[in-house]
């Protein structure tokens, strides 16, 4: 078992002020696989104090010093990368090929892109030829807090702190107390990379803990936040107080929308995409709306292939899906399994309980609802397990009004031949992101949404700007 009770402050490995041990689960087993510490007071604020002090010289460096350490941590990383896979893997649950494939890689991927889009960055430039003395400059905000969840740690923590490392801002992460192994291996990545004293610090802790007294202090500028809704509300409530920036990246109920002349691998590629993490994905297409034309082959088509899908331990090799992150969750997507039957919708396949020959480990059957109606809760409520619930739809317009009628718009998808079609849906789709035809989004592609999805615009240039100030400038000497 792995016991690790150090936060990173000041470029130095210290211990807690109090220690307060947390136990981490193994999802797979629900056996402790690691003890840690949860911060308080005076941790969050010596991190933001080393912050503090090290930020007017890291905001001053030249910018391609700055991309010589982030490239350095990418180097630590690809000497790693395994380790990196199976503290994922046993932190929250992602079957360990799926770790190596997918999780782990979201570090180099999002990081290389941080990099090309750096170089697009004019950090001084004219206002316009109407006034030749002025100068926008682009400056980093200060110091910021960075808030991340369980469910695909790297790929957030990596859109957060390599980006903000760029823009010259210093930062104090509080990784998600649920998957820390990942973010601590992270912090030594950093160490080892180079990046001086007090940029980069990491304090584990809760959201009632350390989240919260990041989101008050008075010497944070920023924090950016990927959570829940209800979590993502208390952060900007708590943040008002101070007039910081905060920047949510919240949760997700996405329509796909499979017309009558989509692909053939249309509707395989809608569900396993909604299982895949088991379920846990913000960006998940849980709400299947099929034209009528095709809607009883189409349920029939997701129940076999939602039965199809193995459900086992994240230390096993293969390409099912694992558990579910912890106890309450688990909790949670039972209720709402529940909750859909008594509804009315039709269970077409899973259903609650345990897997069968399952007795432990928080592992969810892959569900799938038919004959759903858009104000039922499960097609309401983020539910963050694999449950798909299917609703059909008679013509372009009724699609477009049930897949825009959701509280939350982070990511649509469309599935269909007509060009034109995919076109006007695109636009008239109230959400950040709108994948159409399986294709996905290009490297630099900004992630984040609408409404209650929040909207942040992490990754690519979009990414680096929300860590910088925009200043005005007149009078600027010709040189």
């Amino acid at each position: 078992m792995i016991e690790n009770r150090n936060f990173y402050i000041n470029g130095a490995w210290v211990p807690p002020v109090i220690a307060h041990d947390h136990n981490v689960i193994d999802p797979s087993t629900e056996d402790v696989c690691a003890i840690i510490s949860l911060g308080d007071q005076a941790d969050t604020d010596a991190a933001v104090s080393a912050a503090k002090a090290a930020f007017p010289t890291w905001a001053a460096t030249d910018p391609q010093e700055r991309v010589g350490y982030v490239k350095g941590i990418l180097a630590q990383y690809e000497a790693r990368v395994e380790e990196m896979a199976e503290a994922i893997s046993i932190e929250m649950g992602a079957p360990i090929d799926m770790a190596r494939s997918s999780q782990a890689p979201c570090l180099p991927w999002h990081l290389k892109s941080a990099l090309r889009a750096f170089d697009e960055i004019e950090w001084i430039r004219p206002l316009g030829p109407h006034a030749p003395n002025d100068r926008i400059a682009m400056e980093p905000i200060g110091v910021v807090g960075l808030i991340t969840p369980w469910n695909w740690p790297m790929n957030q923590v990596t859109l957060k702190v390599i980006p903000a490392l760029l823009a010259g801002c210093t930062m104090v992460l509080k990784p998600s107390e649920e998957a820390p192994l990942s973010s601590l291996l992270f912090a030594e990545f950093v160490h080892d990379a180079g990046v001086p004293a007090g940029v980069f610090n990491l304090v584990n802790g809760d959201g009632m803990g350390v989240g919260s007294q990041l989101s008050r202090h008075e010497d944070v500028a920023m924090i950016s936040f990927t959570g829940s809704t209800r979590a993502g509300k208390a952060i900007s409530a708590a943040a008002a107080e101070t007039l910081k920036r905060v920047t949510l990246e919240l949760g997700g109920k996405g329509a796909n929308v499979i017309f009558a002349d989509a692909d053939p691998k249309a509707v395989k590629r809608g569900v396993i995409h909604c299982m895949n993490n088991s379920g846990q994905s913000c960006n998940a297409p849980t709400r299947m709306l099929v034209e009528r034309s095709i809607y009883d082959q189409t349920v029939e088509a997701a129940a076999e292939i939602a039965s199809n899908i193995g459900v086992g331990p994240a230390s096993e090799p293969g390409r099912h899906i694992g558990p579910v992150v912890n106890k309450s969750q688990w909790t949670k997507i039972q209720d709402m399994i529940e909750v859909g039957m008594n509804e009315g919708a039709r269970l077409v396949a899973g259903g609650p309980g345990l897997p069968e020959g399952m007795n432990r480990g928080y592992y969810v059957r892959p569900t799938v609802f038919a004959d759903v109606s858009n104000d039922m809760r499960i097609a309401q409520e983020e539910i963050f397990g694999p449950v798909l619930s299917i609703i059909p739809f008679d013509d372009e317009a009724d699609a477009i009004a049930i897949a825009n009628d959701t509280p939350y718009g982070l990511t649509n998808y469309v599935q269909s031949q007509d060009g034109a079609k995919r076109n006007r849906m695109a636009r008239a789709l109230r959400s950040g992101m709108v994948e159409m035809n399986g294709e996905d989004r290009g490297a630099g592609s900004p992630f984040g949404g609408v409404k209650m999805s929040g909207r942040a615009r992490e990754g690519g240039v979009w990414g680096i700007e929300e860590f910088l100030e925009v200043k005005a400038i007149s009078g600027w000497a010709a040189e």
